[in-house]
């Protein structure tokens, strides 16, 4: 067996090692939570002109003249809306605090938004786009859902006012419904922190959203569409923010949020005793369940992780082992072989040591006449010193089929040599 040959054993169980990590069963899709107390580096992606600071995120420039600005904020942990094993889409709840302020009061535009977008590279055009709809593409061929917090009237896309809150889906800031402010005592760019509620039944095929200044959940919503999100759901979807301006000062800040799925099969109910309640609470109906405090993490999630590296971790060693006894099967196999047919025959195993030619050649200096110290019927003897002070005796045999006889004249001259230099 050859050393190719030997690789290609190993490169077998390496690939069939792999493969099997990577054959285990699948879990389903379980329900998520997380929630944030403030912001890192690590929870979110910042695009624009959004930035981090003292724990909040900001989405435009924090200028005191008027500029044109867009940024966005995606989480950078994906969610799972849909499970194409089940044919199961989930329902949500988030909420968050926001900050809209201004310090030039007839400055005004453009607001912000939270979204749900197919990928996690979501960025738009300012003003009117809000930062999340490009001018010319729409949503440039992603699934977006949004809830736009408006502060600027675009008779345009329809807007009832420039303090309102609108459901936007796939085409652009033109909403499906919308709903004033004004209706909750809520004014969005009053530089109050405000509060936002966003509930998705999936079931019900309803969106419902609050507002308020107080971290409790109003008894009456200020927007409720009926309409089936779940059609713009990918299997894996990203939520974030983005905010935009043209030629305002306002500043646009979100100071915490938490969000949750539901609907997914789940196959532990029991609380985390690490979780705490949201700080958002009113009455136990429409509560969002409890979610972790710190960086995004599922307890079902940690499960299945659980089952992968327990399964890896006595899988993974029986196949190490099975490669080690076939390696070694090889080895020993080789070895044997290597061993037979590599030694000198028995009637030579005490004769002269096998030499290489070129060996030989330096030892008599090229079979120089100056060395030769016989000429015999088959070849001539000559006289060989190595490296190591040892002088043999080495025949140039005439005919290569005369090997043995000239072993055998070789071994003779050798003796009588020997007996030259040491008389009895």
């Amino acid at each position: 067996m050859n050393s190719s040959f030997s690789s290609r054993i190993v490169s077998f169980f390496l690939v069939l090692l792999f493969q099997f990590s990577f054959t285990l069963p699948s879990f389903a899709a379980q329900n998520r939570s997380f929630a944030f107390a403030s912001f890192t580096f690590r929870n979110f992606t910042l695009l624009g002109d959004s930035y981090l600071r003292d724990g909040s995120v900001g989405l435009t420039r924090e200028l005191n003249v008027p500029s044109t600005s867009s940024g966005t904020a995606i989480c950078n942990d994906p969610i799972i809306l849909f499970d194409p094993k089940t044919n199961t889409s989930a329902s949500f709840s988030t909420n968050f605090s926001f900050q809209i302020s201004n310090v030039n009061s007839e400055s005004s535009g453009d607001g912000l938004t939270f979204f749900l977008s197919s990928d996690n590279h979501t960025h738009g055009s300012p003003g009117r786009y809000l930062g999340l709809f490009n001018s010319s593409e729409g949503a440039a061929g992603r699934k977006i859902i949004a809830i736009e917090f408006d502060t600027r009237l675009n008779p345009e896309f329809n807007d009832p006012s420039s303090n309102h809150v609108g459901l936007d889906i796939q085409s652009g800031p033109n909403s499906i419904k919308t709903a004033d402010a004004s209706s909750s005592g809520i004014d969005l760019k009053s530089g109050n922190v405000i509060t936002a509620w966003v509930d998705y039944q999936n079931e019900q095929k309803e969106l419902i959203v609050w507002l308020s200044y107080l971290n409790v959940k109003p008894e009456h919503p200020l927007l409720s569409v009926s309409f089936d999100l779940s059609k713009n759901f990918n299997e894996v979807m990203y939520a974030g923010f983005s905010a935009a301006t043209d030629g305002s000062t306002e500043v646009h800040v979100i100071k915490d949020w938490s969000f949750q799925t539901f609907g997914f099969p789940s196959s532990n109910s029991t609380s985390n005793p690490t979780v705490q309640q949201p700080r958002n609470t009113s009455d136990s109906k429409q509560n969002i369940s409890p979610v972790l405090s710190a960086v995004p993490f599922s307890r079902s999630a940690h499960k299945s992780h659980k089952k992968l590296i327990l399964a890896l971790g006595i899988t993974g060693p029986i196949i190490f082992c099975a490669f080690l006894v076939v390696f070694g099967w090889f080895s020993v196999k080789r070895w044997k072989a290597y061993g037979t047919g590599k030694h000198f025959k028995p009637d030579m195993i005490k004769g002269p040591r096998k030499f290489g030619y070129r060996e030989l050649s330096y030892a008599t200096k090229g079979f120089h006449s100056s060395r030769a110290l016989g000429h015999g019927a088959f070849g001539t003897v000559y006289k060989a010193t190595f490296h190591s002070g040892v002088t043999f005796a080495v025949k140039k045999s005439k005919h290569n089929h005369q090997a043995e006889n000239s072993v055998r004249e070789m071994k003779e001259v050798a003796q009588e040599r020997e007996l030259r230099r040491h008389p009895k």
